[in-house]
């Protein structure tokens, strides 16, 4: 598995090698141990996976600590536009954001640290979402960042009369206005 480190500190790239051939493919979505060696040890609590259609945006979220997340993500099925923001006040990489591509055909998986919202938007007629997050889920703790907050740019690459939001992600605060915190509490 190739590991490396995205265009924003702290974010990194999971490359898994894929073997494969007139049976199908198989490859190791998961190493602790290469992990723990390329970046630090992480305590999975829980996994989770979503299914969305064409054009549906989920994000960008994010929860405040002592419930901030960890995530580790991936495609199964279909392809997204991935999406992380950095939300560390005093963070020199303040409300940047790094795109990463996730499908079934290139397996990558993005690792988004505490302290970034993050967010998808599917691309491909459906799309089977993976994840694992560090810690429980805590609806009192959830907190969204608005998707076309436009002090951040994002092209999400669809037109947004294509896009399918909840009423929760329609709602997210800008950036500049959003509970956010500083870095040293994400570990603490």
């Amino acid at each position: 598995m190739l590991i490396t480190e995205s265009s924003l500190p702290d974010i990194y790239i999971l490359e898994p090698k894929v073997w494969g051939d007139d049976r199908g493919y198989f490859f190791e979505s998961y190493r602790e141990d290469l992990l723990t060696k390329t970046i630090r040890k992480f305590n999975w609590v829980q996994d989770n996976e979503s299914l969305s259609t064409k054009g549906v945006l989920r994000g960008l979220h994010y929860q405040l600590p002592p419930f901030a997340q960890t995530k580790l993500v991936r495609v199964i099925r279909g392809n997204v536009l991935d999406v992380a923001v950095d939300i560390r006040k005093g963070s020199p990489n303040f409300g940047k954001y790094v795109t990463v591509e996730l499908s079934e055909t290139n397996k990558k998986q993005l690792l988004i640290p505490r302290g970034f919202a993050h967010g998808f938007v599917v691309l491909s007629d459906s799309a089977i979402f993976s994840y694992k997050v560090d810690n429980y889920y805590s609806k009192e703790s959830e907190r969204s960042i608005l998707w076309n907050d436009p002090s951040l740019g994002i092209d999400w690459t669809l037109s947004e009369k294509d896009l399918v939001l909840s009423d929760k992600d329609k709602l997210g605060q800008k950036v500049q206005e959003a509970d956010v915190f500083p870095f040293e509490e994400l570990y603490a």
